[in-house]
């Protein structure tokens, strides 16, 4: 008797897995080079357009939602790394994520807006209007009240300059306390009272990721088209672009120069992810400067990872992976890299 053949049985099973390896999303999401771009594509200062030799660039991370496809590439190629959802997301929905990540390309933008206008010699404001709500934690007293892009505007009815000083009022309550907070929900002022809880990092506080609500008025126009792209890393280079064009549009002097970097309303350049991913797609962009933030690694980030690397030091060890010539240029902050430019024409 003939042995039946299975080879149709294999081919069916062969589809399925990959099927399944293309199409099913997993808990996971995974990080890649992106793109380096123009910034002249995305930014007009004082409505005239950047006419000069070269370009700045600000840098993408290619992030999506992880297919068993997915990994078995990530595992297989570098620069590229593999975060749970709770990592990359913080238990956001993907539509939340999106738009925490809006939120801090709007304040890095109006950072950006201060900084560069402000290092350019011109007038400019920038009034703090609260903080935006970005998470509420499941222990939080406030889960179900404060919702993402509610806005903080007092806590126990003392109103702040910035999110560092609100985190820093309410890290000193005591365990327990009660405290009330003031926040703006679909454009009424609302008030809740909760308590102070102990914070994943050992600290008291309420139970909220937030970042700086803020606003800037100048004379001088300055246009933003960013739609589709989030995330505060580009605040550096956004503020280099504005100063560069107000005070010394020759600063570059032809070159391509990339960098990364959030910038804060004292000109500090801070530290970002996917720093290695970014110098990649610098160098196939033909850039010969890269900068990036040299701050000290912190003890809460030597606790989680004794092995963690500041953002300059691991931009470093890519550049000498990929053998660039581009020139990898440690900043704190945005007067270090117009200093650098003014220094090596």
């Amino acid at each position: 008797m003939k042995k039946k053949t299975r080879w149709p049985i294999y081919l069916i099973v062969g589809l399925i897995i990959t099927f399944v390896a293309f199409t099913v999303p997993l808990p996971y999401y995974i990080e890649v080079p992106g793109t380096s771009e123009d910034i002249r594509k995305v930014l007009q200062v004082n409505n005239q357009p950047d006419q000069e030799e070269g370009s700045y660039q600000f840098v993408t991370v290619g992030v999506q939602r992880a297919r068993l496809a997915h990994l078995i590439y990530a595992w297989l190629t570098p620069f590229t790394d593999i975060h749970s959802a709770k990592e990359m997301t913080g238990g956001s929905s993907d539509a939340e994520f999106v738009r925490i990540n809006q939120f801090y390309m709007e304040t890095s933008q109006n950072m950006a807006k201060y900084q560069g206008l402000k290092a350019a010699g011109k007038e400019i404001e920038l009034n703090y209007l609260g903080v935006y709500v970005l998470t509420v934690t499941d222990n939080s007293t406030f889960k179900g009240i404060l919702n993402i892009a509610d806005t903080v505007t007092a806590v126990n009815d003392k109103t702040f300059e910035s999110s560092k000083d609100l985190v820093e009022y309410v890290n000193s309550q005591a365990l327990g306390d009660k405290v009330k907070v003031t926040y703006e929900e679909d454009g009424q002022i609302k008030s809740a009272e909760g308590k102070i809880i102990t914070l994943e990092n050992g600290k008291n506080g309420i139970g909220i990721g937030l970042i700086d609500r803020t606003e800037v008025t100048s004379d001088v126009p300055i246009r933003f088209s960013t739609a589709g792209i989030g995330g505060p890393s580009a605040g550096l280079m956004f503020s280099l672009s504005i100063y560069t064009q107000i005070a010394e549009p020759t600063l570059r002097n032809g070159r391509i120069v990339a960098g990364t970097g959030s910038i804060d309303r004292d000109g500090n350049v801070g530290d970002i992810g996917g720093i290695d991913k970014k110098v990649v797609s610098a160098a196939k962009k033909g850039a010969t400067v890269f900068f990036a933030p040299n701050n000290p690694v912190t003890e809460e980030a030597k606790k989680a990872n004794p092995n963690a690397k500041s953002n300059y030091d691991t931009a470093v060890e890519a550049a000498e992976m990929i053998k660039t010539d581009m020139k990898i240029v440690p900043v704190k902050t945005l007067q270090d890299a117009i200093d650098y430019l003014k220094n090596n024409p």
